[in-house]
């Protein structure tokens, strides 16, 4: 068995759904990234531009890298309703947790196969925590091929999938890279609320709602509230409508950590979490990251768009919230409500 095919062997054992290898060279949509961070799309995420010499060299992560190994882990989920959305990925444990350990052993594999010390630098893992850009190195790879919503689908598990990887010193023979299909689908184009995929793989961040509710800690434009509906965590739409879901899966890693009570959770009751009650309930989710004054942001603004007047006591005590972002959404959300039921 070639050091390929065993590594290949050990990431299925270990419960990864697709391993594929590409070479270290830089990525091939490079000055694409660049064009994008030089036209400010990526909005407040500082750190994609802090990093980005090493997103366009993989070998100034590791020196003298050689390979990229791509490996993937698929996640399901029942499709929610239209208030107290949370995305399908973080309705399950944080998978930066849970992904970790088999990363950690299948690095461990790894490095044994190189005739080097110290082994234990000899590779790096990553699963959505350095800056790689791990789309266009999975497609490289064959995992997959980035779709017109600029997220990468795998022909056998869809959109629902999440992308590690490894960059080691060892070289291994590359897969073959992956093709567009797309075709003349314009699904998810179509369906995006607030028109953040401004042209076909392209994304405007600032207008996304996963990027308005996830990723930008301050205030949520106005303009930009009406279209976030109920969600309160992400947004799924340009993924659910992609066909090549049809083919999607459950994987053996993420199976087990699914997290039923965030599928349709209650807005008045997290509306009503302090700071404690809020660690207990959301420590170990995607969603502890956003922190009580992202989420109540988001939630409030929810119910401002989903809610009537039962609504009204709850989002008083929350105007009154020692955290100011907390309060300045619940004002909005008042006044929406009370606009809307006059």
């Amino acid at each position: 068995m070639t050091a390929k095919e065993s590594i290949r062997q050990f990431a299925l054992e270990l419960g990864f759904d697709e391993c594929r290898i590409t070479s270290a060279e830089p990525p091939d949509h490079g000055s694409a990234y660049e064009q994008w961070i030089a036209a400010g799309r990526h909005g407040e995420l500082a750190w994609m531009e802090r990093n980005s010499h090493k997103r366009l060299d993989p070998r100034k992560i590791v020196s003298d890298a050689r390979s990229i190994i791509c490996l993937t882990a698929s996640y399901s989920g029942d499709r929610t309703g239209s208030v107290g959305a949370v995305a399908r990925y973080a309705r399950h444990r944080d998978y930066h947790d849970v992904i970790a350990e088999p990363l950690k052993r299948l690095t461990a594999f790894v490095n044994e196969l190189l005739d080097e010390e110290p082994r234990s630098k000899a590779s790096l893992w990553y699963t959505d925590t350095g800056p790689i850009l791990e789309r266009d190195a999975a497609q490289r790879a064959g995992v997959g091929f980035v779709g017109k919503h600029t997220n990468l689908i795998s022909r056998g598990n869809g959109n629902w999938i999440f992308l590690s990887e490894i960059i080691t010193r060892l070289e291994i023979e590359p897969d073959e890279p992956e093709v567009n299909r797309c075709g003349k689908c314009s699904a998810c184009i179509d369906v995006c609320p607030t028109e953040a995929i401004t042209a076909p793989f392209e994304l405007d961040a600032r207008k996304c709602i996963s990027y308005l509710t996830i990723e930008l800690k301050s205030s949520i434009p106005e303009e930009m509230r009406p279209a976030i509906g109920g969600r309160i965590y992400g947004c799924d739409d340009c993924l659910q409508v992609c066909p090549w879901n049809r083919f999607a899966q459950e994987g053996q890693i993420m199976a087990e950590h699914h997290r039923a009570e965030l599928n349709e959770p209650d807005l008045i009751e997290l509306l009503s979490l302090d700071e404690q009650s809020f660690r207990n309930r959301f420590r170990g989710t995607p969603m502890f990251r956003t922190k009580r004054r992202g989420v109540l942001r988001n939630v409030s603004v929810a119910l401002g768009n989903t809610a009537d007047e039962s609504a009204l006591p709850a989002l008083e005590v929350a105007s009154n919230d020692a955290e100011p972002l907390i309060a300045e959404h619940a004002k909005w959300a008042m006044e929406r409500i009370e606009t809307r039921c006059r």
